[in-house]
């Protein structure tokens, strides 16, 4: 653990920055801690770093140490209605990657429009926490291939993008799946932990179209409503008009618009 205070040379009246933990760092003036900063690896290997410090000059000097002492690249995600923030973390040098919509998506069947939506001939729901990892990794595998192949998977949610380790099932036991008597066509995540988030709804290529989607979605939101959710949330990238189109189309609504900045 490195504790040794950083000090900028931006003022002479110095907020003094620590490094308390492995990832973790203090702002003090005087003996009041007037910011804190972190920085984790999500699933996917990628570095992300948050601040929390009521002022920009505090923000500035967090930013600073942080960025002398961690390994790039360096991502962050934000709140676009958020100004200050965003404007901060451009001040360190960050750049924006990518937008996604917050959605809020209705459970109940009788606004979704999902009511007795039943998936196309030949094709079954396997619930959560009951499909064979095997081909649960499979057809997430090939997903992953063709929409590499063609939009990029930077296009998908953050969240699921792929971990370093090329580990794409974090675990297994939160994804719905779409089977067929040759294999799985589609998947669908959802996590709940406060609030339930629909972290991915995917379909083979050659199986879009049929309703497998559509499907997928009234068994999950049909589960969660029978659970007394009222609503999910799931995030969906602005250049994914089908999402979009397939979100909206059961009623759901955009609530805020997220950033993910890189540097």
């Amino acid at each position: 653990m490195n504790t040794k205070p950083f000090t900028s040379g931006l003022s002479e009246h110095a907020v003094m920055v620590t490094r308390v933990a492995d990832r973790q760092w203090h702002a003090w003036d005087d003996d009041l801690v007037v910011g804190r900063g972190y920085a984790e690896h999500r699933p996917d290997g990628r570095l992300f770093v948050s601040i929390d410090a009521w002022h920009d000059a505090t923000f500035d000097r967090l930013a600073e140490a942080m960025l002398a002492q961690l390994p790039g690249p360096l991502y962050t995600v934000v709140d676009e209605a958020d100004v200050e923030l965003t404007a901060g973390w451009r001040r360190a040098g960050f750049t924006i990657r990518r937008r996604e919509w917050e959605y809020v998506v209705p459970t109940d069947a009788r606004v979704t429009g999902l009511e007795g939506v039943l998936p196309p001939s030949g094709v079954t729901i396997v619930p959560a926490g009951q499909a064979d990892e095997g081909l649960l990794r499979a057809v997430d595998r090939a997903i992953r291939d063709e929409v590499e192949g063609c939009v990029g998977w930077q296009s998908m949610p953050a969240e699921v993008m792929c971990r370093a380790e090329g580990d794409t099932i974090v675990d297994p036991s939160r994804y719905a799946v779409a089977a067929a008597p040759e294999g799985y066509l589609g998947l669908m995540r959802v996590v709940t932990v406060n609030r339930p988030r629909i972290g991915l709804v995917a379909v083979r290529a050659g199986e879009q179209r049929r309703g497998i989607g559509r499907a997928l979605l009234a068994h999950a939101l049909g589960t969660l409503h029978r659970c007394g959710f009222a609503a999910a949330w799931t995030e969906v990238h602005e250049s994914d008009q089908a999402a979009s189109a397939l979100f909206e189309g059961i009623g759901a609504r955009p609530m805020s618009s997220n950033l993910e900045l890189v540097r």
